[in-house]
C-alpha cells in the first residue's frame, strides 16, 4: 500500500448490515423518553436516578474491567421504557412491586448514532423492585460479561511476548512502552508505535488466526487507544485459496485514552467461505506530522 493516506473519518464503520441500520435510529426515539401509555390512571411518576454502571471482571479470564459504558435501556416488567444516558433521572409511570431489567448500553464503533446494548454484559434485573411515586430512588448497578462470551484474543502488554507482529509490508513495529511510564493507561505497560520521517507505515496483524462464529452471531473487538495519526482496523480473511484483506473502521485521532467496541459481525458473517481471521491494525504517516505516537490496551476479540 506504499504511502497512500487514509480518508478523514471519524470512526467510520465501512460495512453495515439493515438491522444494524435500524437498531441505529432506535435511540433517536428512545432516548430521553420514558413511556406515558402504561395501561393504569396513574399520573404522579416515580423516578429513577442511575449516576453509572460498573463493570466487574475476572481478570485471568476476562481481563481488566476498563469499559465505556454510556447508557441504560430500562424495562419495567419486560417493557422497553426508554433509554437514557447516563447520568440520569427519569420518570416510571409505575407505583409498588414490579420487575426491573437494566441492560448496559455502548456507543457501537464510537458512532453516537448507533447506541445498542450491548450484547456481551449482563442485564442487571431487580425482580422485586419498589416504585414509589414522587419519589427519587438512586441505583448503582453493576455488571459483568456473560458466562458464555468467548475471549478469542487478549492483550494487555503485561507479558514478556507481544501477540502482534508487523507484516511484511511495514516498516515499523510495536512495542510495549518503559515500565510505568506516563504514557501506559492501565497496568504497568501498553502497546506503542511510532510513525516518522523514517517509518511511515506501520500495519501490525495478530500472530495467531482465530476461528469466528458467522451466521450473525456476535463479534466485537474491545480496545482502550490514543493516538495521534488515523489507524485502521480490519481482518485477514483466510479462504482454503486465498487471504482478503477486509477493513472495517478507521479510528480518528485522539488526545486522550479512548474506549470503543468495535463490530466484526457483519465482516464475519459475510465471509462466508473464511476458515480463520487475523486481526490487522494500519497506519500511514500523515502529512506534515515529523512523528506520530499510536497507544493501545486492554485489546479483546470477543464472541457468543
Amino acid at each position: 500500500m506504499g504511502k497512500n493516506k487514509f480518508p478523514k473519518a471519524r470512526y467510520m464503520n465501512l460495512t453495515w448490515s439493515k438491522l444494524l441500520l435500524v437498531i441505529g435510529f432506535l435511540p433517536f426515539l428512545l432516548f430521553f423518553v420514558s413511556c406515558d401509555k402504561f395501561e393504569s390512571d396513574q399520573t404522579i411518576p416515580s423516578y429513577l436516578h442511575i449516576d453509572s454502571i460498573g463493570l466487574v471482571t475476572d481478570y485471568e479470564l476476562q481481563g481488566t474491567a476498563s469499559h465505556r459504558i454510556v447508557d441504560v435501556w430500562v424495562y419495567v416488567d419486560d417493557n422497553l421504557i426508554g433509554v437514557f444516558e447516563l447520568p440520569a433521572t427519569f420518570p416510571v409511570l409505575k407505583e409498588g412491586i414490579h420487575k426491573l431489567t437494566l441492560k448496559p448500553g455502548i456507543k457501537m464503533n464510537g458512532i453516537a448514532a448507533t447506541r445498542i446494548p450491548y450484547p456481551f454484559y449482563e442485564s442487571i434485573i431487580y425482580e422485586n423492585f419498589n416504585f414509589i411515586i414522587d419519589n427519587v430512588d438512586t441505583v448503582n448497578p453493576t455488571t459483568q460479561y456473560m458466562s458464555n462470551t468467548q475471549f478469542t484474543w487478549m492483550e494487555d502488554f503485561e507479558s514478556g511476548s507481544i501477540s502482534l507482529e508487523p507484516t511484511t509490508k511495514s516498516d515499523t513495529t510495536i512495542d510495549t512502552t518503559s515500565y510505568n511510564s506516563p504514557l501506559v493507561f492501565q497496568g504497568h505497560y501498553s502497546g506503542v508505535s511510532y510513525l516518522d520521517v523514517s517509518h511511515y507505515f506501520l500495519e501490525i496483524a495478530t500472530k495467531d488466526s482465530y476461528e469466528l462464529p458467522g451466521l450473525g452471531s456476535p463479534v466485537f473487538l474491545e480496545l482502550n487507544f490514543k493516538i495521534s495519526n488515523l489507524v485502521a482496523i480490519g481482518v485477514y480473511a483466510q479462504t482454503i485459496s486465498q487471504i482478503e484483506q477486509i477493513p472495517i473502521i478507521i479510528l480518528n485521532n485522539t488526545d486522550s485514552w479512548k474506549k470503543i467496541y468495535i463490530n466484526f459481525t457483519p465482516t464475519v458473517s459475510g465471509s462466508t467461505d473464511a476458515i480463520d481471521f487475523k486481526v490487522y491494525f494500519q497506519a500511514s504517516n500523515e502529512i506534515g506530522v515529523t512523528q506520530a505516537e499510536l497507544l493501545f490496551d486492554n485489546i479483546k476479540l470477543v464472541h457468543r
